[in-house]
């Protein structure tokens, strides 16, 4: 029998693995992200900006915001309790505000809004730091492989499932 860790241990665990295993997450946010704080459907994480992380205006680039939707939204479903977080089906991403400059720490809320047998639904919140709403995207991911594909899905306790047609 094994023993089931926390959502912060778990997903950390999981975040450690897209630094070890993946190509994009480890060079563009490296040391520079950190979880804050998980809990079943939700996680807080949150990135020390670097030059790395700028466009030509020295201010976050748009394509770092995303990432941090794409990893985001695969974090917000790994606090359900999958390793195998899924693959993404779609991704949008709304800008509302200058989100910080090299030196600032932008900090992010992700929530798994819902899981069912075949997708998730995740939504992410930036806020810069002057406490201004910086932006917002929402993540869709396709997790019927991540359940091992099984017809006899049964869901994370506490979680909210989705009415979609499998």
């Amino acid at each position: 029998m094994t023993k089931k860790l926390p959502p912060a241990r778990f997903v950390r665990s999981v975040l450690k693995s897209f630094m070890v295993e993946s190509g994009l997450e480890p060079r563009l946010f490296g040391p520079h992200m950190r979880i804050t704080n998980a809990s079943q459907g939700k996680v807080e994480f949150e990135l020390d900006i670097t030059k790395d992380h700028t466009n030509r205006l020295k201010i976050i680039h748009g394509g770092t915001i995303a990432s941090m939707v794409d990893l985001g939204g695969s974090l917000a479903v790994a606090s359900m309790g999958l390793y195998a977080t899924g693959v993404s089906t779609d991704l949008n991403v709304t800008y509302l505000s200058g989100g910080g400059k090299v030196g600032d720490t932008i900090k992010a809320v992700a929530t798994c809004d819902k899981i069912g047998r075949t997708l998730a639904y995740t939504t992410v919140t930036f806020t810069n730091g002057k406490g201004e709403l910086a932006a917002r995207g929402s993540h869709t991911k396709y997790v019927a492989l991540a359940w091992g594909g099984s017809p006899s899905f049964t869901p994370p306790e506490g979680a909210e499932i989705a009415d979609e047609v499998d």
